[in-house]
């Protein structure tokens, strides 16, 4: 149940050698059509990889026949030679299928500031390109070769069946480490074989990512490389309703989220952050975001403490403007247990079972009738380690 489950997708994951490691390090994702229907979603960080200028440019005319990704090096802040890199790597994959350097999409991921070893990556383009299939064991090889310092592959798939016909959506993510909300967050591939027009892809999919993937935050820390990317072949013959679209490609896409958050560097706790009662989703949204930051509460989880006291300090560094409420009219639940209510002590923080892997913490602002959930993770020991070790 990955890429290739949509119909009209073969991919491949190989070890090109770009890893100290030797596990596989670069995947490919081609799409057999009939149509070629692309569309992207990537950071907002103004520092960006030589794969994200390329990728922006390539896929602004709604077409891509590939996505190529490595691991091991970001190729991001590598000047005019990284840039000439990832040009170099879309036209290797572009001569071995056929098609356009502009119809291959570039996606790196790795070690900030450290160029590609290209003779490795080129030569490994050429064994991915020989081994591409529609099998579920090559979409996990692609899926292995694109981790960093994620433990354990991330894919999903989706089947619907409707008066038509049947029709499907697939995926692969990677990214435990620098979740922060920012468009993306990380490096993803969906596919489907679903008729669509480049419009509604582009739609569908940046209206997924903002209610998925933008809202998880592990440690609030945006990356320079972070694409999702949505191919469309039209194998399937159907035309779906792009409501149906919307809500099968929502539905992959949040299943790949909290596979991130549940692998998140060193984490024991997933937490959710849920905001209720404020007068808009944006404002709700940006009271989850703002408590969802805090290091402190993330310690505190991680402690097992239910010391909802830090939920509060954040939530009032939310601007007035920006999410009005009345600190007095407040409830904070917290699995269940409510320890604050109406701005004064609730339940014996005694009382809340902090020991299960999901946590959820329940905000009431009393303001509205909007609602909004963000994800993230607690703060342990092992986090530190992991990012501390990360380039020695």
């Amino acid at each position: 149940m990955s890429v290739t489950t949509a119909t009209g997708f073969r991919a491949a994951g190989v070890v090109a050698g770009l890893k100290r490691s030797g596990k596989p390090d670069l995947a490919l994702v081609v799409n057999d059509g009939p149509l070629d229907v692309a569309a992207g979603v990537f950071t907002t960080n103004r520092v960006v990889a030589a794969p994200v200028v390329w990728s922006r440019q390539a896929i602004a005319d709604g077409a891509a026949r590939a996505v190529v990704l490595n691991s091991g090096s970001a190729n991001a802040c590598t000047g005019a030679a990284g840039y000439a890199d990832t040009v170099a790597t879309a036209e290797k994959v572009a001569s071995l299928l056929g098609c356009r350097a502009q119809d291959v999409l570039v996606c790196s991921t790795g070690v900030i500031g450290e160029p590609i070893a290209m003779p490795a990556l080129l030569a490994g383009t050429e064994v991915a390109a020989s081994e591409l299939a529609a099998t579920t064991q090559a979409a996990h090889w692609a899926a292995l070769a694109i981790m960093t310092t994620d433990t354990v592959p991330k894919e999903d798939a989706l089947t619907v069946s409707g008066s038509q016909g049947s029709w499907s959506v697939g995926g692969m993510i990677k990214g435990v480490g620098m979740l922060a909300p920012g468009m993306a967050t990380v490096l993803g591939v969906l596919t489907t074989d679903a008729v669509v027009t480049p419009e509604v892809a582009a739609g569908v999919l940046a209206s997924a990512a903002g209610r998925t993937v933008n809202r998880i935050n592990s440690d609030g820390c945006m990356s320079t490389n972070d694409s999702v990317l949505l191919l469309a072949s039209g194998a399937s013959g159907v035309s779906p309703d792009p409501g149906e679209l919307q809500e099968a490609v929502t539905e992959v896409l949040g299943r790949l989220g909290r596979r991130l958050v549940a692998d998140a560097e060193g984490a024991t706790h997933d937490i959710a952050v849920t905001v209720t009662g404020a007068v808009s989703e944006a404002a709700a949204l940006a009271a989850a975001r703002t408590v969802s930051s805090s290091n402190l509460l993330k310690c505190a989880v991680a402690g097992q403490d239910p010391n909802w006291g830090r939920v509060l300090a954040q939530l009032g560094t939310v601007p007035e403007e920006v999410c009005p409420f009345d600190p007095g009219q407040v409830d904070v639940a917290m699995n269940g247990v409510t320890i604050f209510a109406h701005g004064a002590l609730g339940s014996d923080r005694s009382e809340v079972d902090m020991s299960p892997r999901e946590t959820r913490i329940d905000i009431s602002l009393n303001a509205g009738d909007a609602t909004a959930t963000v994800w993230t993770n607690d703060l342990t020991h092992g986090y530190v380690t992991i990012n501390a070790d990360y380039t020695t």
